[in-house]
């Protein structure tokens, strides 16, 4: 692995705490670094960081609010 990728592991949490869960992501980027991308999007995917999750988080909260107001009233 070269040092630019090793690096960017160790300063992206996310993708650290990624890698100790799925060792054989050490293995692909050994062999090929260019596969940190995907990495870094399966890692969001896992951890639901991606952009549609956050607005399906932002959806059920306000879900919940409305809820929460028509019980009220």
């Amino acid at each position: 692995m070269d040092l630019y990728t090793i690096n960017y592991i160790k300063r992206n949490k996310l993708i650290y705490n990624y890698l100790r869960e799925n060792p054989t992501w050490y293995k692909q980027l050994n062999r090929d670094s260019s596969n940190l991308k995907l990495l870094e999007s399966l890692a969001k995917k896992h951890y639901h960081l991606t952009p549609e999750d956050k607005i399906k988080k932002l959806s059920e909260s306000i879900n919940l609010i409305n809820n929460f107001l028509d019980v009220i009233k």
